[in-house]
């Protein structure tokens, strides 16, 4: 980061953190500077918790795979599911999870700095995310597979170690990390790819190795039929013993990929933070370059990738290689694009009165991530109105815009009456051990 020193912890901001975590969590107006530092925040958030349904919708209407394997839809998928498939991939996939974890980042280095000004230690932020744990853990088990709140409360602790660390170490060791990660996954994935496709290779393989990987296919197709067996037929009790039973161990293996993911960009988000990334401490101007030149750059990279899927006709090796592990560099510049370009459009966007109702969906993110899970397995699931498997891409994008819809509409209007979101109110009570007041004073 060229022209800026690295900081050591002093306060930005006297601002609330991802979960809506201060004194007075709604102070809308944008026209002082400490107010526009936490509404960037909250506005990025709130464009981020609202993204990432785009892409979890197709988990949530179909089996877990089609997320990434299309041939994996319980109908046989159109032309058009395809096509949509591949602007997901180049446009949505990981970006908006990666702000929302980039975000989750900054929150953390936030609420230190705050914690550290009022003669806290970091054991508050530890608790913090021990609180986060169960709800995560709940999340998966009783409502959908595909939650990340474990992920950042088990990362978040061994991010918390770096808290302490200058700005400039955070955010080149997340960057680090991350790459020498995605190349692990990349190398690994790839030596599993050429065994797969090459039958000189696969033959050089052990029987039951050899057995596992040129079956995975047929498995995968088996296994997706189950699943929708089990959320069209299913009762509830069922959804949740099958998750806990057949599904749990996708929760601890999952843990993994925080590694290679999850704490690199907490890193990184926390780097961002200190540099002034969101307070204003870099032109306009260079945000904007800078978030061109990653999102073209990133995007350029990608499109081979899925363009090869695509043209494949979604082999199943292919694809899942292609979206697994070969754009997870790039899908990083395109997500610090993004990221740049909307910090950089956030102060002005924030001001009018849509950009406010997306300030307050993001000062509610935590509520309004695990509201649309609830919402969204009650209209899929056959215990609620069963649609799952019913619907094709272009449907369920109806299904993520009336989604967004909804938390544009309700998340202003409750935080003109309560200081917190319910679940950041419930978060925050918990962290702190005492109850706080919920109801905003009469004026």
């Amino acid at each position: 980061m060229r022209g800026f020193e690295d900081q050591t912890g002093t306060p930005q901001s006297p601002a609330s953190d991802a979960a809506g975590d201060s004194d007075d969590p709604q102070p809308l107006a944008t026209g002082g500077s400490g107010a526009d530092r936490l509404v960037s925040l909250d506005f990025i958030r709130g464009i981020a918790v609202m993204g990432i349904l785009f892409p979890n919708i197709v988990g949530f209407g179909h089996p877990f795979i089609a997320y990434f394997w299309p041939m994996a839809m319980v109908h046989p998928p159109s032309e058009t599911d395809k096509a949509f498939w591949l602007f997901q991939y180049l446009a949505i996939d990981g970006k908006f999870r990666g702000m929302f974890t980039l975000m989750f980042g900054a929150s953390m280095m936030l609420f230190m700095e705050r914690a550290w000004a009022r003669g806290a230690d970091r054991r508050l932020q530890l608790r913090r995310l021990m609180w986060l744990l169960p709800f995560g853990a709940a999340h998966y088990f009783l409502l959908w597979r595909g939650d990340i709140l474990t992920l950042y409360a088990v990362w978040g602790f061994a991010a918390a170690a770096f808290l302490r660390w200058p700005a400039r170490r955070q955010l080149l060791f997340g960057l680090a990390l991350y790459v020498a990660g995605s190349l692990m996954m990349t190398f690994g994935m790839g030596r599993d790819w050429y065994n797969a496709t090459h039958a000189e290779a696969a033959a050089t393989l052990p029987a039951d190795e050899r057995a596992e990987l040129l079956g995975a296919e047929a498995k995968t197709i088996r296994e997706a039929r189950e699943e929708t067996t089990l959320y069209r037929e299913g009762s509830y009790p069922d959804v949740v013993h099958a998750h806990v039973f057949r599904y749990g161990k996708e929760w601890y293996g999952g843990l993994i990929f925080g590694f290679i993911e999850t704490l690199p960009l907490m890193l990184i988000g926390m780097g961002l933070y200190r540099f002034g990334f969101f307070a204003g401490a870099i032109p306009a101007a260079r945000l904007r370059r800078w978030g061109w030149a990653g999102l073209i750059a990133g995007g350029l990279l990608s499109l081979p990738f899925g363009l090869w899927a695509w043209r494949g006709d979604f082999a199943f090796h292919d694809t899942m290689f292609a979206f697994n592990a070969l754009p997870h560099i790039p899908r990083l510049g395109m997500t610090l694009g993004m990221l740049a370009l909307l910090a950089a459009w956030a102060p002005r966007a924030s001001a009018g009165w849509l950009g406010r109702r997306v300030v307050a969906t993001g000062r509610m993110a935590f509520t309004n991530y695990l509201g649309t899970s609830l919402l969204m397995v009650v209209l899929f699931h056959g215990w609620g109105l069963g649609r799952f498997g019913t619907m094709d891409r272009v449907e369920m994008l109806g299904v993520v815009v009336a989604m967004w819809g909804l938390m544009l509409a309700w998340s202003q209007p409750w935080l003109a009456r309560f200081r917190f979101g319910p679940l950041e109110w419930l978060w925050r009570c918990l962290t702190y051990g005492r109850l706080f007041p919920l109801r905003r004073a009469a004026a």
